[in-house]
């Protein structure tokens, strides 16, 4: 049999282990009596997912081994759904599924932390690989010619610079042109809307035309993802480009919300709350991003990760922001938890 035969049947054994593969792991997570988000976090020794040492796209206030955190039960968590197993994250395979193609995570420093676990994972799964890191926001993994990028954009709608200063403006998207024609798009926004103190981003708020010093923050919240909305049902080709709203991540300030008053926030949590249900419930807001993607004619997924974060008050920075700044409840360990959502984007993509 000659060399070139050989190389054939080489190739043609690969496909079909690959498909075979894909195939397992989407079986894994098919049924009807499965889903994916609901479920509860166990104990498993072969986690974390990656090394945060050898890492390089991490931010320092999100390093919280680097940081000190002396605890590492947190690392040692992945989430199990009822009836079902979630694949493995197979860096290999998904930038071999997604060879020549890019996503865009598009929102604030959450979407900034799920961008960087995704990094994470594609680098130590091809460490030799040639990885190009042009700015901070951007990374190229040439060999599969995938490109991964977040995008800021804290409101998803405009804030502009106008003569009485800078105004949030509920019914525009001018940044859309940005986010045309890239082949995964993964939103969010939530965190930003209830800001009061001198880190808020605009002066005032703009709705149908008139120019306000505020309004209710929920409905304000609404009226700029419905915004968002109609923007993705005007621009968005589904044949083209798949779409993902990642649902609201909690943050662990009032230890009351989980049953324990004496908590001091995140601070001295190391373990989830075991079962699958958080006892404060879902977020209010949460309501408001279900209501307002049903609006949408486009195929849109809800990544509905809120839940399941709610029930990781241990998974946060907390004390180990590396600065002896206040306690931070709200943004998560790298590695922690941001790798389960894309085990669950993942999932999705098989």
């Amino acid at each position: 049999m000659g060399s070139r035969t050989c190389s054939i049947l080489v190739v043609l054994l690969c496909l079909i282990v690959l498909a075979k593969t894909e195939q397992f792991q989407t079986n894994m997570i098919k049924g009807s009596s499965c889903n994916i988000y609901e479920g509860s976090w166990v104990k498993d020794d072969s986690y974390p997912l990656f090394d945060s040492s050898t890492c390089p796209y991490i931010r320092k206030e999100f390093d919280c081994l680097k940081n000190g955190r002396p605890d590492r039960d947190y690392l040692k968590y992945r989430w199990q759904p009822h009836g079902c197993d979630l694949p493995r994250f197979d860096g290999v395979g998904f930038l071999t599924r997604l060879k020549g193609k890019k996503i865009m995570f598009v929102g604030d420093s959450i979407s900034l932390e799920h961008w960087t676990s995704l990094a994470c994972l594609l680098h130590a799964a091809v460490p030799s690989s040639r990885i190009i890191s042009d700015n901070p926001n951007t990374v190229t993994f040439e060999d599969y010619e995938f490109t991964a990028i977040m995008y800021p954009a804290l409101y998803l709608v405009d804030i502009d610079n106008e003569q009485v200063g800078r105004v949030l403006k509920l019914d525009s998207i001018k940044n859309g042109d940005a986010w045309k024609d890239v082949d995964i798009l993964v939103f969010n926004t939530w965190l930003w809307w209830t800001r009061n103190d001198s880190g808020k981003q605009w002066d005032y708020i703009e709705d149908g035309g008139k120019i306000l010093k505020d309004m209710d923050r929920m409905e304000a919240f609404r009226k700029g993802l419905t915004t968002w909305a109609n923007w993705v049902n005007s621009n968005i080709d589904p044949s083209k480009t798949k779409v993902y709203f990642r649902g609201i991540t909690p943050a662990h300030y009032i230890g009351q919300e989980w049953g324990d008053p004496t908590a001091n926030g995140c601070s001295k949590e190391t373990e989830p709350i075991s079962g699958s249900t958080y006892p404060a419930g879902p977020p209010p807001q949460q309501k408001v991003v279900e209501e307002v993607l049903s609006t949408i004619t486009k195929p849109v997924t809800l990544l509905d990760v809120t839940t399941l974060s709610q029930l990781r008050k241990d998974a946060h920075v907390g004390a180990f922001t590396g600065d002896g700044s206040m306690p931070d409840c709200t943004h998560w360990c790298i590695a922690g938890l941001p790798e389960t959502w894309n085990l669950l984007l993942y999932a999705s993509l098989l």
